[in-house]
């Protein structure tokens, strides 16, 4: 039960939190919510749009049907160009600094003389009987300047200190409302929504008196509460998100009793009948059908669901059976490998020290092989008394054709060998020879074969396409030895292999490897090189052989951290100590 939580969780990890489950009928139930919010908010705004829209249109129509009204009795009974002129001359003819305060009583003091004129009191009287008569905020008089972006007031009826405007008062208006009411030419309505202080927001709306040019003189403005529409919109919005509500709970009920039948039941149909199946798959109960009776025909996905269940639980069972069949082939294909692993490790000397009698070297060698067997081998024997050969060979490929190919090259060259040839290049040749008669699978083996007389120290050695050897002279340091290779053995009939002499000094070590050594690669791609192989070598040169190999497998080791093995990883290395009888 560990084992199977590590392999899950991994070892040393946290266990992760469970996720907060949530059923389907709240997860329904807070989409319709949500839904319905979004919706009848966008319903509401849209409405409370359109009723704004509508009731400000009566507001602005009132204040500008009242402003034509009154314009039309106004140039009946006054003249209103000398009073806009009047005033205007009297504005335009101050400094910025004087009129820098419009209610400042020395600047109201010079429009007096205008206010006592007979034609301003009767544009007052009407303005003031009209305002009354029709129940607006004000009704006035306005002149826009453009040159100061200013609107002068020429007449307003309002009575309250507080709220009047007087005769000459001006207010800061902006270019464009400005450039808005002088270019305005008679087609729609001319208004403007705003606050008034005092007045709450009004919608003001007007038209223009022209002289005979047609040049506007002054304005005749109307201001309109729209506080009624204010409080209309927010009856509005309570009654609207009353109903709301009742609508919003109404459908939700609905929406609930529908799930409930045709989503909710069926589900958890499917959900039981997938427990009481594992339940009777772990108890070995088998025969039974889970999901074909189950009677769901809501002819929708969740009747597909089911039946897509009835026909996995089918399918399952057929594969489960297949499965064991696969599983029990491939635990006896397991077991065989097993045991070819240990006839593999069998046929490689495994014991050390090799030859507990002989004094003239040290020896050492291991194979690691990348899957259950390998293509890699090493070996060591007597010729005779004094001639040590030393093989080390990797053959192409891995696995089981691997080993099998393994098998025979090492017995033909230590045949080869133990019927007395001395010759390293010409054992190669017959192993050659006899291994390509058959070579179907056109396999092919690279070897280091070398013949060392212990006595003497001297050697012959063949490569047939394999990795360099490192020699160490006696107190100095491990050195590649490079020169040309001969090709593989069993790549073509007929080959012969170039033969290398050398000689060994008491204190002298030689180290022989396969590629599985300089070519293994970490988890970035970047391969071990005998760079990194020399530096493990050379960390300790006086190691003993065996303290050698170690040294270089746990330098691969770190290297490769937790990169998968790319090949078989095989070493030997020998001390050579000099002969008894020499010294």
């Amino acid at each position: 039960m560990e084992e199977k939580k590590d392999r899950i969780k991994g070892k040393g990890e946290k266990p992760k939190k469970p996720k907060k489950q949530m059923s389907l009928q709240r997860r329904v139930l807070r989409i319709s919510l949500i839904g319905t919010i979004v919706l009848g908010t966008a319903a509401l705004l849209i409405g409370l749009g359109i009723y704004a829209v509508v009731l400000a249109d009566q507001y602005i129509t009132k204040a500008f049907n009242l402003s034509e009204t009154t314009a039309v009795v106004i140039e009946e009974v006054v003249d209103v160009e000398p009073l806009a002129e009047a005033v205007s001359s009297i504005y335009l003819g101050m400094t910025e600094e004087e009129r820098r305060d419009p209610a400042d009583p020395a600047y109201l003091e010079r429009f007096r003389e205008i206010t006592e004129r007979e034609d301003y009191k009767k544009l007052v009287d009407i303005l003031r009987e009209y305002r009354d008569m029709n129940d607006v905020s004000d009704l006035y008089l306005v002149k826009q300047i453009r040159d100061t972006a200013a609107g002068i007031y020429i007449a307003d009826p309002e009575e309250d200190p507080e709220l009047a405007c007087p005769t000459g008062f001006w207010e800061e208006s902006t270019e464009e409302n400005v450039e808005k009411f002088l270019n305005w030419n008679g087609e729609g309505k001319l208004y403007a929504i705003g606050y008034a202080p005092g007045q709450g927001w009004i919608a003001s709306s007007g038209v223009p008196f022209r002289n005979a040019d047609g040049e506007v003189i002054c304005y005749i403005m109307a201001d309109v509460s729209i506080r009624e529409l204010l409080v209309g919109m927010r009856t509005f919005v309570i009654w609207y998100f009353l109903a709301l509500v009742v609508i919003m709970t109404v459908y939700i009920l609905l929406v609930m009793r529908i799930m409930k039948g045709r989503v909710i039941r069926p589900i958890n149909l499917v959900a039981d009948a997938a427990k009481k199946y594992a339940s009777d798959k772990l108890e070995g109960i088998e025969g039974e059908e889970h999901f074909t009776n189950l009677g769901i025909d809501s002819g929708d996905e969740i009747e597909h669901l089911a039946d897509t269940m009835a026909g996995m639980e089918k399918d399952l069972g057929e594969y489960v059976d297949h499965l064991m069949k696969v599983t029990k082939e491939k635990e006896r294909i397991g077991a065989e490998l097993s045991v070819a692993t240990e006839i593999q490790a069998g046929m490689l000397p495994m014991i050390f020290p090799a030859f507990p009698d002989r004094q003239e070297f040290d020896l050492y060698a291991s194979m690691t092989p990348a899957k259950e067997v390998g293509g890699d081998f090493y070996d060591f024997f007597f010729i005779d008394d004094d001639h040590l050969a030393l093989v080390m060979a990797d053959v192409s490929g891995k696995g089981v054709p691997a080993a099998l190919f393994m098998v025979i090259a090492k017995t033909l060259i230590k045949d080869q060998a133990l019927m007395g040839e001395l010759s390293p290049g010409r054992i190669l040749m017959q192993t050659n020879e006899r291994l390509c008669e058959s070579n179907t699978k056109e396999l092919f083996v690279t070897v280091w074969l070398a013949i060392l007389n212990v006595k003497t120290g001297e050697g012959m050695a063949a490569n047939a396409g394999h990795e360099h050897p490192a020699l160490r002279r006696a107190g100095e340091a491990y050195e590649l030895q490079l020169y040309r290779h001969s090709p593989a053995v069993a790549t073509m009939e007929g080959m012969r292999f170039r033969e290398h002499e050398f000689v060994l000094h008491p204190g002298d070590s030689l180290f022989v490897y396969t590629d599985g050594v300089a070519e293994a690669t970490n988890a970035r791609d970047e391969l071990y090189g005998t760079d990194r192989m020399i530096e493990a070598l050379n960390e300790d040169p006086d190691a003993s052989p065996e303290e050698v190999l170690v040294a270089v497998k746990s330098s691969v080791d770190r290297f490769v951290a937790d990169a998968p093995q790319f090949d078989d990883l095989t070493m030997l290395c020998l001390r050579y100590n000099g002969s008894q009888d020499a010294e």
